[in-house]
This record gives structure tokens, C-alpha cells and sequence, in this order.
């Protein structure tokens, strides 16, 4: 590593440029991380096929599948029975692939949720992944960031560290920077130590840090304790199908108990009655819903986070779909956050900013440009002060104006109080002090303790140059006398400042979000854009990204002075909210929420953790964001962009939907089966559906609702409905009714098949795969029109679904198998089929779903769609 320090007797405490560190290369950084592995302590490992062998051991359907076999071996039907248990390792496999699909996915979220840390490497500031972290990394600390590794301090200021989850302090302990580099890593505990710790926090003032240990290394690595991000949290809608689930398979036990009874008490024989038993409670089991919800969410959480989204809680991916209002900051999620200076004011003139042009910078702007860059860090890393650099660059190269031999001595950050940096320089040719100080217009005003008129004047300027969309920074300079005896004052307020001018910089909007916000109005989705920026400025932005309306706001001086009722009723039209500071962020989202209103956060600083806790569902800024933020929202968003958000809420949308899709074919087909499994035994019938039957019917029914479901693609009007109720139920009564009505039309077509033939005089084995082979093509027939509830199947056979077709072409072939090698359809207890008997049971088996096309194309001629009429959105 090439690590060198500007002089070799400079205290380490004084400010490092970071200009001279060029941190590990990029090939000793994957060495050492070969090496060493990567920096995380040791989490839950994915279930093996074992474990995953094991819990199938634990489902219902499995043990019924035992009883069957062993009532097979009772009989003395071997076949029968080592058929029926071998299907027990055909259901393990598609667990087995469900699960690591499953677990991939979260694993993929676990990697992005890891949190990010800012290193040095190859000379160039580099954000990356914490687990990427390595021995040697050199890192650069600020406030809010969560530390990645145990580190050595090399450079601080004003440095505060939370150690709390190590020590059990609340208190922050104050770090100073060590000039022993070999120092071993002590104990926490304490103030001004030299070390920072992995998880720790920083609350205050930055810091440069040599990474000495990671991952089971470190003092969190050695308490043991387990970290995990993204994990499998049961939702509320897991619990309440959960619940829904049980108490069907309660009914279903009982049910199939009462048929083991008629039918041993009607036929007197209890074996047959068994197996219809058993054959019923496997019917009546919908064991899919747990499995479709788990990777419903978990897989569509997966997909969320290729949109740039990553999903750090589960439930919010249920939310996403309810959300009402879209609560966005201005700068860098509707703006590019790529600052420019376009306008300087000094002295009552204005100095429009060309790069193009060789047109110089008057003389009595340069003061302006010199402490605005003063005030900023020597080597930026925020957009705004890049553009400062970016300016001195261009107007003061080889002039005074710009300072690289001054010494930082002291930096006052901003605060709450206060919203103003000022920068305390010493100059190798000065006796004084010089202090830059920037910030908004009306804290600089007030550190040059300006009148009520000046102020008033001023405001004008201000104006001016928000109105044109600029955001607008105040810039001061003061002195202070430097003796032996007299130390630097402890606030801003005690230098005697000189106000000289103010900087406008300009953000252009990201152009993915007018049509974003397009998509959000069509959506009935309501955008508020809050903004410490003027109100000219947001109102410039609201009317070039289309928000609305643009003539209403609430700055955050008014939003002090209102009462939670009044702000409950004047936040009902206002969606522009401008000089809003971080704290006021709780007071709106509580106060949309009392409104009724699913609220959706964004935040990327420490003081926004509290209103991201608070909304439905809290955003953190990805790519600028602080980890305190990241660890208090329910999504990430990457790439900061606001067009990801809109596109994770059509992915929510998307979710849901397809969850009701397989939840209606789940009903629906359960339906005919059901009353194939029973109504043969009440009514003294020739047995239609063995427990084979059932098996072979699963091998259809879990990969299609798990599986085939869970790929389907948007619908077309998806983003032109309104949010859904989240007062309505997942299955409520109108889609529960439809659902239902499918499977009954169904089971009416089977038991004509099954009737009319064993009327005809064919055989129970003749009307048995006649009959079955009918429920297979209804089956299917249900799959496919539930696809999608607005389109037709030949519109739908048009979206790309590759799954479909390999549980359709799969059915096929297997029906084809059983139907036609001897050995197999004596297994199934079937007969040879002819031609006409395929064409009976095609055309039966269409028609018994055909009803349902031609309803979807009745409400769609009405303009009342059937997935908007039943699905609550």
C-alpha cells in the first residue's frame, strides 16, 4: 500500500489530505480479501437438502402420503405403494428448488443490504460494499456512517463515536488520531482513544481510518453476535393465511375422518374407506399458500432490487402497493445532485456564470468565490462543494484568491441551531485567523448581525435568483487576533463577521421523473417535494417536473408556528414544502397519516431516521444516504433516483396481484378435486381420485402457483388504478365468489363426464381416466385464464412466461405416460383411451373454463374489467 503524510512531525489531529493517500490498489485489495474473507461475521448458512428433507417430513401432505403407501402394503399392492412414496422424492426435489430460489434471493438482498463503506484505493475516494472492506483499507468516516471494520484513527475532527452496542455507554466517546500507526487495537471504552469499531456509529465530525481488523476478527466478531438484514420475517399476510391455512386443514381432518366412517359403515369396507379418507384430507389441503406467499415476497423483493430498490423488510414489499402519497427530498431524488454555480451576487450586481467563456470574473466577485471555497473541504466530496471548487477552478487559477499552503485549524459544522459552516484558516503570511463561513442566506445574515432593513433588502436578491430555480447560499469572512494567550471562541456568533455576497447553484432535474410523476398521478398516487431550498426554487423544479399544483406551499417557519390540526387540514392541497428542515420531516408524515394517507419516506441523513421510522414505508438515499438512515427504512434506493421508487411501487402492485391470481387458482382447482374425493363416496359411486391422482394432480398445482404465477408480467392497467384499500382483504368476498364459481363450473363438468359414461355402461376404470384426463385439461384451462382477469388467453398467450410452458408441456407428457404405458396406467387404475375419448375430454375441459373468458369479455366491453371490479384497487 502507498500511504505517505504531507510532513512527518505534522500532528495527526490537523487536517489530511486526502490527496496524499493513495490506500491499497485495487489488485492487493482482492489479495487480501482472498485471504482473509470478507468482512462479516458468521450468519445463518442456506438449509441444506437434508434440513430441507427433514421439514417435509414435518408437512401433512407427506404423512398422508405415508398412510397411503402403508395401506397400499396392507393390501399387498406393492406397486401402488413404492409408487406413492417415491412421488415423496419428486416433492422434496421441487421444495428443494423452491427453497434455494428462495434463498438466493435473499442472499442476493443480504449482499446489497450489507452496509457500504467510503475507502481509499488506487489514490480515489470509492464507495463499496462494508463486506468488501479489507486489512489496510484506508477509510474516510463522516457523520452518520455505521463503521465497517476496527480501525486506527489517522486524521479527526470533532470526532464522536456511539459505542454503545459494545460498551453499553449512551454517552458518544471523543476519538483523536494516533501517530503510531503499529498500535494494536485495544479494548472500547473510553474517551479520546485512537480506535474505531466495527458497528459503532459516528455521530458527529469526520475522520480518516486505517482498517486493522474485520469480519470474526473484530471486537463485535469476538462477542459472536449474529447479524442479519434481510431475513425471513413473517408478514402479516403470512400470519393471517397462516391462520387461514390451519384451519382448513382442521376442517379437512375432520372431513376426511367422517368419510372413512360413511363409507366403512355404508360399504363395510373400512381399508377402501381409508384411502378415500386420506384421498379427501389430501384434496382438501391447500398446503400451496404458504409456499406461494413465501416466494411470492421473497423472489419479488429480489426483483424490487434489480429495479435499484432493495427491500431491507419484507411486509413493506405488501405495502408498496396501498401507498397514497410519495413524500420525495428535492436534491438528488428529482434533481441530479450534480451541482453548478450559475449566479453570484456582490454588492448589489449580478455575475451570470459561463464556463464557455474567456469573459473574466470582476474583481469585486472574486472575494465571493475565494471564501466560498474556504469554506468548503480542501477535497470535496459533496456535490455543492465540488461546484465551488469547480468554480475556483475556472476563475481564480493563478491568482491569490486561492489558498493550498493554509492550514485547517478548526471547522464549525452545521447544526440545528445554526445552518452555517464556518472554517478557521491559518495562514503562513498572516498574523490572524481567517474564518470562511457559508450557509443558508438567513444564518449568514444573522452571524453578520444584519437589521431588519438589511434583511429586507437582501430577501429581494434572494428571490431573484430563487425564482429562476437556483439554490441559494449566503458567504461571509471574519478575522481573528492570534495570541499565545487567546483561544478560538466556541460558537459562530462570537466572530465578528462581514457579509459578501450570495452564490446560486443550479441542479437539473432528473429526466426520468416528469414522466415518473406522470405515472404516479395515473396511479392516484399524490407526490409532496419537500425541499430546505426557497420557494422560488421549488416551485421552479415542481413546474419542470409537472408536479401540482405549483401556487401552494408551506415554508418551514410556518409549519413551526401551526398547530397538528391546522397542518392535518392545510396538508390536504399543499404539496410543496420548502425550507423544511430534517426534524420537521415527523411532523408531515404524522400528520398525513392522521389523514389517512400510506405514507412513503425518503431520507438520507441522521436527523431523517425518525420520520423513516415513522412512514409506512421509509426510503434511504443508496448511494449518499447515511447508514443510520439505510438501517431505519424498509427500502433503499440505489441509484437515489426517484423513478425507482415508481417503479417499485408497480412491482409491489405486481406482486399482489399475481398473489390473488395464484390464490384464485389455488381455490378454483381445489374445488373439483375436493368434490371428485367426496361426492363419489356419498353417493355410493365407483371412486374417481386415489391418492396417486392427487399426487400427480400437486406436481401440477405447486410449480404453477409457485412458480408460474410468481413470473406472470404487469398488467397493462396496473399503474392506472387507484392505491389498494389496506382495509380490503388479500381474498375478499367477490373474488373469493368468482374463484369459487370456477371450480364449481368445474366439478359440474367432471360429474357429467363421470355420470353420462358410467350411464353409457364404461367400465369405473374407463370413466375413472376419462374423467381425469378431462380435470387435467381444466387444470390447465384454469391456469391459464387466471392469468390475468382483463385479457383473454389468446392475449395472454402474447406475455412472455416461460415457467407456463414447462408445467404445460410437463403435464402433458406425464397424462400421455400414464394414460398409454401399460405399466403406468395400471398404477393409476386407468384404461386405453381412444380418440374420441381425448376430444370428449378436450372439449369438455375447455368449456368448463370458456364461461370465464367470455364473462372477462363482457366487463371489458363495459369498461369494468374484472381484476379492478374484485380486486379493491
Amino acid at each position: 500500500m502507498n500511504f505517505s503524510l504531507p510532513q512527518a512531525k505534522k500532528p495527526m489531529t490537523d487536517e489530511l489530505d486526502l490527496n496524499s493517500i493513495k490506500g491499497l490498489s485495487k489488485e492487493e485489495a482482492a489479495e487480501r480479501l482472498i485471504r482473509d474473507g470478507y468482512n462479516e461475521l458468521p450468519s445463518s448458512k442456506p438449509r441444506s437438502l437434508f434440513a430441507i428433507a427433514f421439514g417435509v417430513l414435518h408437512e401433512p401432505m407427506f404423512l398422508l402420503l405415508i398412510a397411503a403407501g402403508s395401506l397400499y402394503l396392507v393390501f399387498g399392492d406393492l406397486e401402488e405403494a413404492i409408487l406413492l412414496l417415491s412421488f415423496v422424492f419428486v416433492v422434496i426435489g421441487i421444495t428443494f428448488y423452491q427453497e434455494r430460489r428462495t434463498e438466493r434471493a435473499l442472499e442476493a438482498l443480504r449482499d446489497l443490504s450489507s452496509p457500504r463503506a467510503l475507502a481509499i484505493r488506487d489514490g480515489e475516494q470509492q464507495r463499496i460494499a462494508g463486506r468488501d472492506v479489507v486489512r489496510g483499507d484506508i477509510l474516510v468516516l463522516s457523520e452518520g456512517d455505521r463503521v465497517p471494520a476496527d480501525a486506527i484513527i489517522l486524521s479527526s475532527n470533532d470526532f464522536l463515536v456511539d459505542e454503545s452496542m459494545l460498551t453499553g455507554e449512551s454517552v458518544p466517546v471523543r476519538k483523536k488520531a494516533s501517530q503510531d500507526l503499529s498500535h494494536e487495537i485495544e479494548r472500547p471504552g473510553g474517551e479520546n482513544l485512537p480506535f474505531v469499531y466495527s458497528g459503532t456509529l459516528v455521530v458527529r465530525g469526520q475522520g480518516i481510518a486505517q482498517v486493522k481488523s474485520t469480519g470474526a476478527h473484530t471486537e463485535l466478531g469476538k462477542i459472536g453476535k449474529t447479524l442479519s438484514i434481510v431475513g425471513r420475517e413473517e408478514t402479516p399476510l403470512q400470519k393471517k393465511t397462516g391462520r387461514l391455512v390451519r384451519n382448513l386443514a382442521i376442517m379437512a381432518f375432520f372431513l376426511a375422518v367422517l368419510v372413512v366412517v360413511a363409507y366403512g359403515i355404508t360399504r363395510g369396507n373400512w381399508l377402501d374407506g381409508s384411502l378415500a379418507g386420506i384421498t379427501l384430507a389430501m384434496a382438501a389441503i391447500p398446503e400451496e399458500i404458504p409456499v406461494v406467499l413465501v416466494v411470492f415476497l421473497a423472489l419479488g423483493a429480489w426483483r424490487i432490487s434489480k429495479k435499484q430498490v432493495l427491500t431491507r423488510r419484507v411486509p413493506a414489499v405488501e405495502t408498496l402497493g396501498e401507498t397514497t402519497v410519495l413524500c420525495v427530498d428535492k436534491t438528488g431524488t428529482l434533481t441530479l445532485n450534480r451541482m453548478s454555480v450559475k449566479r453570484i451576487f456582490s454588492g448589489k450586481e449580478f455575475f451570470d456564470v459561463d464556463y464557455h467563456s474567456d469573459k473574466p470574473l470582476p474583481e469585486e466577485f472574486h472575494q465571493v468565490v475565494e471564501f466560498s471555497i474556504l469554506a468548503s473541504e480542501k477535497d470535496p466530496f459533496d456535490p455543492m462543494e465540488k461546484a465551488f471548487k469547480e468554480l475556483g477552478e475556472h476563475y481564480l487559477a493563478q491568482t491569490e484568491h486561492l489558498h493550498s499552503d493554509w492550514a485547517l485549524v478548526r471547522e464549525y459544522p452545521l447544526s440545528e441551531e445554526l445552518l452555517a459552516i464556518s472554517h478557521v484558516w491559518r495562514s503562513p503570511n498572516e498574523n490572524d485567523y481567517i474564518i470562511a463561513t457559508k450557509g443558508a442566506p438567513e444564518a449568514i445574515a444573522d452571524l453578520c448581525h444584519f437589521s431588519d432593513l438589511q434583511m429586507q433588502e437582501l430577501s429581494k436578491y434572494i428571490a431573484s435568483m430563487a425564482n429562476d430555480g437556483l439554490r441559494v447560499l449566503g458567504v461571509a469572512k471574519a478575522s481573528f487576533k492570534r495570541t499565545k494567550e487567546a483561544s478560538l471562541p466556541g460558537e459562530q456568533h462570537d466572530y465578528n463577521f462581514k457579509f459578501l455576497g450570495l452564490v446560486g447553484l443550479a441542479d437539473p432535474i432528473r429526466q426520468t421523473v416528469p414522466q415518473a410523476i406522470k405515472e404516479c398521478y395515473d396511479a392516484g398516487i399524490r407526490v409532496v417535494m419537500i425541499t430546505g431550498d426557497y420557494p422560488g426554487t421549488a416551485q421552479s423544479i415542481a413546474r419542470q417536473i409537472g408536479l401540482t399544483p405549483v401556487d401552494k406551499f408551506i415554508t418551514g417557519q410556518e409549519l413551526e408556528k401551526m398547530g397538528d390540526l391546522e397542518l392535518q387540514w392545510r396538508i390536504r392541497d399543499v404539496n410543496i414544502f420548502a425550507r423544511v428542515v430534517p426534524e420537521q420531516k415527523l411532523r408531515l408524515v404524522n400528520a398525513l397519516k392522521a389523514n389517512g394517507e400510506i405514507v412513503a419516506m425518503t431520507g438520507d441523513g441522521v436527523n431523517d431516521a425518525p420520520a423513516l421510522r415513522a412512514a409506512d414505508i421509509g426510503i434511504a438515499m443508496g448511494a449518499r444516504g447515511t447508514d443510520v438512515a439505510r438501517e431505519a427504512a424498509a427500502l433503499v434506493l440505489l441509484d437515489d433516483d426517484f423513478a425507482s421508487i415508481v417503479q417499485a411501487v408497480r412491482s409491489g402492485r405486481r406482486i399482489f396481484d399475481n398473489i390473488r391470481k395464484a390464490l384464485a387458482y389455488i381455490f378454483a382447482i381445489h374445488v373439483p378435486i375436493i368434490g371428485m374425493s367426496l361426492i363419489p363416496v356419498l353417493f355410493n359411486l365407483p371412486l374417481v381420485l386415489l391418492p396417486v391422482h392427487i399426487v400427480f394432480l400437486e406436481l401440477i398445482i405447486d410449480p404453477a402457483s409457485s412458480i408460474v404465477f410468481e413470473a406472470e408480467p404487469d398488467e397493462a392497467d396496473l399503474m392506472k388504478r387507484p392505491p389498494r384499500n389496506p382495509q380490503e382483504p388479500l381474498f375478499g368476498k367477490r373474488i373469493m365468489g368468482l374463484s369459487m364459481l370456477q371450480g364449481i363450473i368445474v366439478l359440474t363438468v367432471l360429474l357429467a363426464v363421470f355420470g353420462i359414461s358410467l350411464h353409457l355402461g364404461h367400465s369405473p376404470l374407463d370413466a375413472r381416466a376419462l374423467t381425469f384426463t378431462t380435470l387435467i385439461i381444466a387444470n390447465l384451462g384454469l391456469i391459464f385464464t387466471n392469468r390475468s382477469w382483463s385479457k383473454s388467453i389468446i392475449s395472454t398467450l402474447k406475455m412472455p412466461n416461460a415457467a407456463l410452458w414447462f408445467v404445460v408441456g410437463g403435464a402433458l407428457v406425464f397424462l400421455i405416460l400414464v394414460l398409454y404405458v401399460p405399466f403406468l396406467s395400471g398404477l393409476f387404475h386407468f384404461t386405453f383411451l381412444h380418440p374420441i375419448d381425448i376430444v370428449i375430454s378436450l372439449t369438455a375441459g375447455i368449456v368448463s373454463v370458456l364461461w370465464f373468458e367470455g364473462l372477462k369479455s363482457i366487463s371489458s366491453r363495459h369498461r369494468r374489467p374484472l381484476d379492478q371490479e374484485v380486486s379493491n384497487y
